[in-house]
């Protein structure tokens, strides 16, 4: 019986350490939640598998503030250019301004940026979109966006 304490412990002890280092661990970019914080991939990648979980009282260099599913049935080709622009346009900037008590429009030193599902993964039907504030200069920042 002893023995079984000690195990149930020793994994409750595992549980709780991975939950508070989250925020240290690379993840895959599609776990993302809003309040996340992370470093931004390097410029010109194409396709985003991971990111680097920050604590927001850190370095780092965006915050998800929006998650949510594009609105697109089964059948509905993958959104690029225009249909996906209307999208973030439509969702992102009001979630930007309730997440932020900020109008994206009326300040200069953030901007918005998104993961959007790949061509296969729209296949599969993976329609989630996450939108992130990022610093136009692309400076990191300590603290978090949220305010509204």
């Amino acid at each position: 019986m002893r023995g079984l304490v000690i195990r149930l412990g020793i994994v409750a002890v595992v549980i709780v350490a991975g939950l508070g280092l989250r925020q240290f661990l690379s993840t895959s970019a599609g776990d993302l939640t809003t309040g996340d914080c992370f470093d931004l991939p390097p410029s010109g990648t194409e396709t985003i598998r991971d990111v680097q979980h920050q604590p927001c009282d850190q370095d780092h260099g965006a915050e998800v503030f929006f998650v949510g599913d594009h609105p697109a049935s089964g059948e509905d080709p993958y959104p690029a250019g225009a249909g996906m622009l209307s999208f973030l346009e439509d969702q992102c900037l009001p979630a930007y301004l309730r997440y932020t008590g900020t109008d994206l429009t009326t300040q200069a030193t953030f901007d918005v940026g998104w993961f959007q599902p790949t061509e296969d993964g729209w296949k599969r039907g993976d329609r989630s979109v996450i939108c992130y504030a990022y610093r136009v200069d692309e400076a990191r920042f300590k603290g978090s966006l949220k305010g509204g």
